[in-house]
């Protein structure tokens, strides 16, 4: 296979150029910022917090992997794009059975498995219906479940089947983007970049959040 070989995925790509996606490569600093304000967070708590600095440092590499593809639109920076998103995901599941359900450490790395593997066969079967944004609906079927098994903790519930609903309206901006593009150019991958990292920044908090009540319980 060629790496190096050009990617043309979005509507508003419509060269080889550096450029030739302006507000999809720009807009990424949207993660750099959501890493920038969660970090801000971070550094706040009374505590050490390692998942949540492992995640904070994952969503910057989103926004630097996504802005490769985006302006350089080859194979190789499309792995940089994917695999940091993979790595979040599945990261704060694991973090999500932990800490918010309060799920075994052996439990918790069996569920993430079968969900890494979930994804991997559901993935295709979403994509006829969604085009590549088919693997990421498996993971805003995971942030509602998550939170209806969260039920019992409203102050960490609540606020995930929010974040699952905008996760929801970013993904329709993504999967939207080449069915506009002979009206609208630019395309809406761009507002997908805008929405998600504060998906990304909102589900960072939350984890935060639980981090203290369980501190606060164990006080």
């Amino acid at each position: 296979m060629d790496w190096t070989a050009a990617v043309d995925a979005y509507c508003e790509r419509v060269g080889p150029d550096f450029w030739a996606e302006p507000l999809n490569a720009l807009t990424n600093a949207a993660f750099l910022v959501a890493a920038f304000w969660a970090l801000r967070h971070w550094r706040r708590q009374p505590y050490g917090d390692g998942a949540a600095l492992a995640l904070i440092v994952v969503v910057a590499l989103v926004g630097i992997g996504s802005f490769l593809f985006h302006t350089l639109a080859t194979r190789w920076a499309g792995l940089a794009d994917v695999i940091p998103i993979a790595v979040f995901i599945h990261l704060y599941f694991f973090f999500a059975m932990r800490r918010i359900l309060s799920v075994r450490l052996w439990l918790a790395a069996a569920l993430t498995g079968g969900f890494f593997i979930a994804g991997l066969a559901l993935g295709p079967q979403l994509g006829r219906l969604l085009g590549s944004s088919g693997g990421y609906a498996p993971a805003a079927l995971a942030i509602f479940a998550v939170a209806l098994a969260a039920w019992r903790s409203p102050a960490l519930a609540a606020p995930l089947a929010g974040v699952g609903m905008l996760f929801l309206i970013s993904l329709a901006f993504r999967t939207g983007d080449m069915l506009v593009c002979p009206s609208f150019p630019s395309g809406t991958h761009f507002v997908w970049h805008c929405l998600n990292a504060a998906v990304l920044y909102l589900l960072i908090r939350i984890l935060m959040r639980s981090s203290g009540t369980a501190a606060a319980k164990g006080a």
